[in-house]
């Protein structure tokens, strides 16, 4: 999930996470429901499978629902180049991994699969 304030590069982000392999939730905003103590992504029925490509307008876009959430992509301009602690922030109260990254920079999509992946590689190693 892709946080950020409005203009903070979401969706420009997205459509290069889309670019590498990735398929959309929801762009704008998600609906987050709690399922079984985990909370699951569904894009709200009127945007689902739309995304807004900034001075070009709204497009169709492949898109998934009912996806459990399993890291937090906070976006913000400058950022920490050696995070203290593993970031965590509780959402519904369930405590969910959170990195911090700039989107305008060139890497930010590898951080963001690179983040994923070894989040994924833990949770198997557990």
């Amino acid at each position: 999930m892709l946080s950020g304030p409005s203009g903070a590069g979401k969706s420009d982000l997205a459509l290069r996470l889309i670019d590498r392999g990735a398929i959309l939730i929801s762009d704008d905003y998600v609906e987050l429901h709690n399922d079984d103590n985990q909370i699951v992504l569904n894009a709200p029925a009127k945007i689902a499978g739309k995304i807004e490509v900034r001075s070009l307008g709204i497009f169709d876009c492949k898109h998934v629902s009912h996806v459990p959430l399993k890291l937090q992509v906070i976006l913000k301009p400058k950022t920490e180049r050696f995070p203290l602690d593993s970031q965590i922030e509780t959402i519904m109260t369930m405590a969910i991994p959170t990195i911090t990254i700039n989107p305008a920079e060139t890497s930010a999509a590898i951080k963001v699969e690179m983040a994923l992946k070894r989040l994924l590689q833990d949770s198997r190693s557990v």
